[in-house]
């Protein structure tokens, strides 16, 4: 089948989020075509070019959320009179949404306000969309003084909440600009049949701006969305707005809210990386019967030596690795080591990682400062060198030239984080078969289960008493970290990770109706005439059908795997020197049948 993999600032660009994770997908679902939609953030990130692409994306489109050029559309008289309807819409069910709550759903709010503020903001979003795609773009309207005057009525309009009724004109302002940067997909050309409609399935990698292609693309198209979140975009907004004012907050808050309500409710499968996630979907109004839990998949093979060589690792230094920023917590970390040091006076602390942007440069820096603090140079005489305990590494090094070196270099890997998402580095330790000693922030529990200590977090006492314990009990050491890397290789690799969404792919297609239908000889449709799963790659050498679009009789497409002339046969099929021969026996009305089943490399 084909796939439209839709992404904002990540595949394929090389310094993009979650970019190794959607290559990782791409690459082990080669039986699948792939499509890749990417929305950039930046001029850096573009300038970054792309990692290297496997055969089978057969297109790439992208689009820039960070550009500021106008495209030069002016709208008429009627179109305006349209914008400022729509629009005016939008600005009244994001001022009118309570502040605190991110979907506002009806079954809170008994006078069934919220579902009516809910189907306003699809109304409006929809309609801008239309009108979009009618006049070729509105850019230049969403950063207009009409749309700027919109937002100020329906913040002074009754029944606005209090915090947009405080809304100032530079936060009308602000709250206008973030608005045309997250409806900026509204004005792409990516909705026509040969584009986004030509599509199986689209694959948002993540909620927010990235899966709005996919909501216009079944709004126009009638095409099945799928959206996975392994960090959920509204508590990214939450977390990353601290010094906006009230107003920009609470309507950012509900734009984002909305948007989340209206992804979830139009996704046919929405899946997180783990509960934490999961529960903040729900908390956005995903419907749980939708809701499927898939972890992120990671390669164990650059981590196998080390996981088969546990004893080659110093029973007396623990190893911290990850990304320094304040939100890791390493003071509490610098604090616990210091009493583990009066209870283990051999034992040493390697810290690696590089800082992230300049707040994690002053960071590190704070945190080198303690360490030559609470740890003075110690030397074995007075005519030796003294050194720290503590060491501050990155990876690339000689002695460091990869995490899996990092891993194995000490024989206790601890994690001291107050704000977690999926611990990746936490898996990188269990398959390397490493001991754990981790703070309970995020998916920790759910990802390590019982295969290491877990203690709270901001507590350098206790998290210095789980470290000592495992320092002193070898062989309780090595049981946990033989538990942990049975458990990462069974629920954390990549083959767990794109078998459970190839299966997921052909349980929503299973479920959607047929959007392109099989004519027989008489122009009548022809009964289960494309499965599921008839779209394999290769080419059919007996094709002889007919197929419409959407109902209507017109050419298939060729070259990629649909029949052209005649009814389909899929009974039996063999796949030999990149070709594919059908049998003369017809589809019956059965179930669909697997791609996979009868094929042979």
């Amino acid at each position: 089948m084909r796939i439209g993999l839709l992404t904002e600032g990540g595949y394929p660009y090389v310094s993009g989020e979650a970019g190794a994770w959607c290559d990782r997908l791409v690459r082990g679902l080669e039986q699948h075509e792939f499509d890749v939609y990417a929305l950039s953030r930046s001029e850096r990130e573009e300038a970054g070019g792309w990692v290297p692409l496997p055969p089978q994306v057969g297109r790439v489109r992208t689009a820039a959320l960070w550009e500021t050029e106008d495209d030069g559309i002016v709208l008429g008289r009627r179109a305006r009179r349209r914008f400022a309807e729509h629009y005016g819409e939008l600005a009244t069910a994001l001022c009118t949404t309570p502040p605190g709550d991110p979907s506002a759903s009806a079954e809170e709010v008994p006078d069934g306000r919220s579902a009516l503020e809910a189907d306003r903001f699809a109304t409006a979003l929809y309609g801008l969309a239309e009108l979009a795609r009618d006049e070729g773009g509105l850019t230049t309207a969403l950063r207009s003084e009409t749309a700027v005057r919109a937002l100020e009525r329906a913040c002074r309009a009754p029944g606005a909440h209090r915090s947009a009724r405080g809304a100032r004109v530079p936060d009308l302002l602000a709250v206008a600009a973030r608005l045309e940067r997250a409806l900026r997909p509204l004005s792409l050309d990516w909705y026509e049949d040969d584009d986004l409609g030509s599509v199986d399935l689209c694959h948002a990698a993540s909620g927010g701006t990235a899966a709005l292609p996919g909501l216009l693309a079944r709004h126009f198209c009638d095409i099945p969305l799928l959206v996975t979140e392994y960090g959920v975009r509204l508590r990214t907004h939450y977390l990353t707005e601290p010094d906006s004012s009230p107003a920009i907050r609470s309507l950012l808050a509900a734009f984002h809210g909305r948007l989340a309500a209206e992804t979830y409710r139009q996704a046919a499968v929405i899946t997180s990386g783990n509960t934490h996630a999961r529960r903040w979907q729900e908390r956005c109004g995903a419907d749980r019967a939708k809701l499927r839990t898939v972890h992120p998949g990671m390669d164990p093979a650059p981590f196998a030596e080390a996981g088969e060589s546990p004893e080659c690792a110093d029973p007396q230094t623990l190893v911290w690795v990850g990304r320094v920023e304040p939100a890791k917590d390493l003071v509490s970390l610098l604090h616990a080591f210091a009493e583990i040091r009066r209870a283990e006076p051999t034992a040493s602390l390697r810290i690696v990682g590089a800082p992230a942007g300049p707040e994690g440069a002053a960071y590190l820096a704070h945190c080198k400062g303690l360490a030559a603090q609470l740890f003075p140079d110690e030397a074995d005489g007075p005519h030796a060198v003294g050194h720290n305990p503590v060491s501050f590494e990155e990876i690339g090094g000689p002695e460091l030239p990869s995490r899996a070196y990092a891993y194995a270099s000490g024989t206790l890997v601890v994690l001291s984080s107050v704000v977690e998402g999926f611990p990746a580095g936490l898996v990188e330790a269990m398959f390397c078969g490493r001991a754990t000693v981790s703070t309970d922030a995020g998916a920790v529990v759910e990802a390590i289960g019982g295969t290491g200590l877990v203690v709270p977090p901001r507590n350098p006492r206790a998290l210095a008493e789980a470290c000592i314990a495992l320092l002193r009990d070898p062989e309780r050491r090595d049981r946990l970290g033989a538990a942990a890397r049975a458990r990462a290789l069974e629920l954390f690799t990549v083959e767990q990770n794109t078998t459970a969404f190839h299966g997921m792919y052909l349980e929503i297609l299973s479920r959607t109706p047929a959007r392109r239908v099989v004519l027989d000889d008489t122009g009548e449709p022809l009964p289960f005439g494309v499965p599921a799963e008839a779209h394999v790659p290769g080419r059919w050498s007996d094709a002889a059908a007919r197929v419409a679009a959407r109902g209507g009789p017109g050419p298939a497409r060729t070259g990629s795997g649909w029949v052209t002339d005649g009814p389909v046969r899929a009974t039996d099929v063999r796949v030999a020197d990149s070709s594919v021969r059908v049998t003369d026996s017809p589809v019956r009305a059965t179930a669909p049948v697997s791609a996979t089943e009868g094929v042979s490399r």
